[in-house]
């Protein structure tokens, strides 16, 4: 069943196996650099043939299907370059549409869980994502002006960007829904003069936050909240959200966008920055549901404008940033596996495999199945937006000059 999958799908480049039996097969035009995989038992044979949306990283992690030339991310590019998504057989798609019900009645309770599925992820030993985030603990897509950049010259890039785009000014209240590490709210406070307040369901950024504040003396004009976005009460003349629109479901874009609508000024600006899909799907990624981001899910652009329209909010602009995350997920996980030894010692192999699993599918993810960033600037009115988009350029060379006196540089001490 595998040699037939294997046969139909594979036609450029060259993959070798060598199954549980011993039998070695090649497949494809032997064109590229090889891919060698090895199964180790029958098991993992019959479990990635009947789910490999799920039993392909579970094998990968458990020693049972074993890259011995080239990675797991040289392997899953393979497979994407040559359209294996696109020939999924009909029974593993009954699979996931029976998820997909299984997600709807696992809804029913979000509020209870949200906090739950945040820790699983964000609240890991903070030694872990100091092996691979940059200096300020960035963990949302950088952005790339130029090929040259380093992870942490990108990462202040997208800081500089977003932030152009937020307007902020002196005295304005500011909310960050999901503020992280603080990273991105101690550097709005800092460039614009302006009090930011940051809600995350994880104690350990929380407990970051604050010490980072405290340390660059920015406490007065910042507040970090161990608090669910839906408990905000107040009004602020700014909001933005970076990478948190992907954690709240996709049944809950309209609480979301309602509860944004409700807390922002009428003379306010929010910010919207999230990973999308180029159209919807019934679910998310099966191993990234159980391992890696319980409860997210990648909208697409249509997904979600329906919920922003219907909450009152006017669109002022959308920009798509389609390859910058390929690249940032390529950095982190050169630094996760450079690190490899460290993060061993922090949990174990196996860990250590999933993780390089779920960084190497994410950069594949933008790199072949069209994934992109989209950042969308919404508003109560329309002159609260320019009508023309120079405003944004001219705020990031503003804030460049405002980085050489006010920016105090703070690598993330735990």
């Amino acid at each position: 069943m595998l040699a037939g999958f294997f046969s139909k799908v594979v036609k450029i480049d060259q993959l070798d196996i060598t199954f549980a039996s011993g039998n070695k097969r090649s497949f494809g035009d032997g064109g590229g650099k090889p891919v060698a995989v090895r199964f180790a038992n029958k098991s993992a044979e019959r479990g990635i043939a009947l789910n490999p949306a799920l039993r392909l990283g579970e094998c990968y992690m458990d020693g049972e299907f074993i890259v011995e030339e080239g990675t797991i991310y040289d392997f899953l590019s393979l497979m994407a370059r040559n359209g294996a998504k696109r020939q999924t057989p009909w029974p593993i798609k009954v699979l996931g549409a029976g998820f997909y019900f299984t997600d709807r009645v696992r809804n029913l309770w979000r509020k209870q869980v949200e906090k739950r599925d945040v820790a699983h992820h964000y609240d890991l030993d903070d030694r872990l994502f100091e092996l691979f985030l940059d200096d300020d603990w960035q963990y949302t897509c950088a952005y790339f002006e130029n090929d040259d950049q380093t992870l942490e010259q990108a990462q202040l890039a997208k800081k500089r960007h977003v932030t152009a785009k937020l307007r902020a000014g002196s005295g304005d209240r500011v909310l960050e829904m999901g503020c992280g590490w603080g990273g991105l709210a101690l550097y709005i406070a800092e460039m614009s003069g302006s009090h930011v307040t940051g809600v995350t369901l994880s104690e350990n950024q929380v407990k970051v936050a604050k010490q980072r504040a405290k340390n660059r003396g920015l406490s007065d004009l910042t507040e970090f909240r161990l608090q669910n976005y839906r408990d905000v009460q107040g009004t602020f003349d700014r909001i933005i959200s970076i990478g948190m629109l992907e954690h709240v479901g996709r049944q809950n874009y309209d609480v979301m966008f309602k509860k944004s609508y409700e807390l922002l000024k009428k003379e306010g600006v929010m910010v919207v920055h999230a990973i999308g899909r180029p159209k919807g799907a019934l679910t998310q990624d099966r191993f990234n549901d159980k391992y890696i981001f319980p409860g997210a899910y990648v909208p697409s652009v249509g997904q979600v404008v329906p919920a922003i329209e219907q909450a009152g909010f006017l669109i002022r602009d959308i920009e798509i940033l389609p390859i910058h995350y390929a690249k940032t997920c390529r950095m982190w996980r050169e630094r996760f596996v450079a690190n490899w030894d460290k993060a061993a010692e922090l949990y174990d192999e196996r860990f250590c495999r999933m993780w390089e699993l779920y960084l190497a599918a994410s950069e594949v993810a933008f790199r072949h199945h069209r994934f992109m960033i989209f950042q969308i600037i919404l508003a109560k009115h329309q002159d609260m937006v320019p009508f023309t988009r120079d405003y944004i350029a001219q705020g990031e060379e503003e804030l460049r000059q405002l980085e050489k006196t006010r920016m105090k540089v703070d690598k993330v001490v735990i």
